[in-house]
């Protein structure tokens, strides 16, 4: 049951990165912290719809 998620930045709200998450195991929306391009800086990057 894995579904596909975007990771949108916190900061300047570009989205950067993909991954997928399996729904059944982890319910609530991933937030990492990774570099974005944009920003020049490692910010925090949370999961969209």
């Amino acid at each position: 049951m894995q579904e596909q998620v975007i990771f949108e930045c916190t900061v300047c709200k570009n989205r950067n990165y993909s991954s997928s998450k399996n729904k059944k195991n982890v319910t609530e929306r991933l937030e990492l912290k990774k570099f974005c391009k944009f920003c020049r800086k490692h910010t925090g990057h949370k999961e969209i719809k």
